[in-house]
């Protein structure tokens, strides 16, 4: 770069940032660029040598200058927060797994709802294997070790399986809704279970894609010698903080995966709750109609807890992230790190609530699950049987081995007296008389 150029931009960054830190106010990226006067197209050609994606991040990295690390966790706060979210992920792959061998082995489970809940323990178990692990990882350190490809994935991941399981609690709330509201409606066959999870996958993969095409990954080294990789999206116009494109890719992701699908099945379960709590039949009920109405108020008690806990876990985390658009100086606060994982871990510990749900609510559920756990117990059982029958073996063939080695000298060391007392009888019989 021109020393005259490289000058002059440092001067005015410097102006910049002593405004910026007396007036305690992030200017906009074009606000800033004005602030530069600069008109020469060469200019900010060589400038981006420095910082090569936009000026707006160039401005951003100059207001924001980077000396050090992000905050680093200390061993015993990474310890914590591993063994909390090591407890999770696996609660969550083991939970989910079970509720996917009970729906596909057991033929009385194949209804619809039960095909929907398939699919949403699939996306879960996807989210918990494919995405949460290494996300931990990432903000655990503060470092990307695994890739620009598995950067791509990751991103790609993370959206598509929390878009699946979301539109897969909204299908679930419609087909509870016919079936009670409108139970002489058509209901869904299996087979139009199949169309609406593909369905709910292809709009997935669709609304995620932004994940799988404008990921990238970049070094950061800083004057204390230490350097680290950050995986993001980098956008046509830029990234975040700067990025028009991200800000609103963000907030209608919120809006299409948390606020339409809320209020979609507020109104739908708060239907169902009028028909089985606020309405009274006419007429004498038989004891297969009793029977019935108080099978469905548990199927829709059981959703209503999923649908809560659905909202209360990603509730704090889709706010941190539109705060932090409005507000982006507060992710320098030591505090943030924390916080933000602890909203992270709400919002992921969704993936291991909903097999609990199924197992405290759903009669069948808790069922099987029992049926798996006794077994795993049994074989457990089985295995440490085995090994202390085996151990007992061993030492009784060595005891046995030990007295027959010990019988084995005596009888050898009383056969040498024998033979040493014939061998002198035999002497003395043939000794010559006198």
């Amino acid at each position: 770069m021109n020393e005259s150029i490289a000058t002059n931009l440092f001067m005015k960054c410097m102006v910049l940032a002593m405004n910026y830190y007396q007036n305690n106010e992030l200017r906009n990226a074009s606000q800033m660029i004005s602030d530069f006067n600069i008109t020469d197209a060469s200019t900010w050609k060589n400038a981006q040598r420095i910082y090569p994606h936009n000026e707006g991040d160039f401005m951003s990295e100059c207001m924001k200058p980077s000396h050090k690390r992000p905050y680093e966790f200390s061993w015993e706060q990474k310890a914590l927060w591993a063994c909390l979210f090591g407890v999770m992920l696996m609660v969550a792959i083991v939970g989910n797994c079970i509720v996917i061998w009970i729906v596909l082995a057991h033929r009385e489970m194949r209804t619809t709802t039960n095909y929907l809940l398939l699919n949403l323990s699939v996306a879960d178990l996807l989210m918990s294997c494919l995405n949460c692990a290494f996300n931990f990882i990432y903000m655990l350190n503060s470092d990307w070790p695994f890739g620009t490809l598995y950067c791509s994935v990751n991103n790609f991941m993370g959206n598509a399986t929390v878009t699946a399981s979301v539109f897969t609690l909204v299908a679930i709330s419609f087909d509870r809704y016919v079936a009670i509201v409108r139970p002489l409606h058509r209901r869904n066959s299996r087979k139009k279970a199949r169309m609406f999870v593909a369905s709910i996958w292809v709009l997935s993969v669709t609304l995620s894609l932004p994940g799988l095409l404008y990921s990238a990954t970049e070094s950061k080294s800083y004057s204390n010698g230490k350097s680290r990789t950050v995986c993001y999206l980098l956008w046509p116009d830029g990234r975040y903080p700067t990025s028009l494109a991200d800000y609103v890719y963000n907030i209608v992701f919120l809006v299409l995966t948390y606020g339409i699908p809320m209020l979609i099945m507020v109104v739908c379960y708060s239907f169902m709750g009028k028909e089985l709590w606020g309405s009274q039949s006419i007429g004498e009920h038989t004891e297969r109609q009793r029977e019935s109405v108080k099978s469905k108020k548990k199927v829709v008690r059981m959703f209503i807890a999923v649908v809560s806990i659905f909202g209360i876990c990603w509730l704090p985390y889709h706010m941190f992230y539109v705060y932090a658009y409005h507000n982006p100086m507060m992710t320098s606060s030591a505090y943030v790190p924390h916080l933000f994982l602890g909203f992270y871990f709400l919002a992921m510990s969704n993936t291991m609530v909903n097999p609990i749900i199924y197992y405290w609510m759903n009669r069948k559920f808790r069922h099987y699950f029992q049926e798996v756990m006794c077994f795993c117990c049994f074989q457990l059982w089985k295995v440490n049987s085995i090994n202390k029958t085996q151990d007992i073996y061993l030492h009784q063939n060595s005891v046995s081995m030990e007295r027959k080695s010990k019988s084995f000298k005596l009888h050898t060391v009383d056969r040498q007296r024998i033979d040493s007392r014939s061998v002198r009888q035999t002497e003395l019989n043939g000794s010559p008389k006198t």
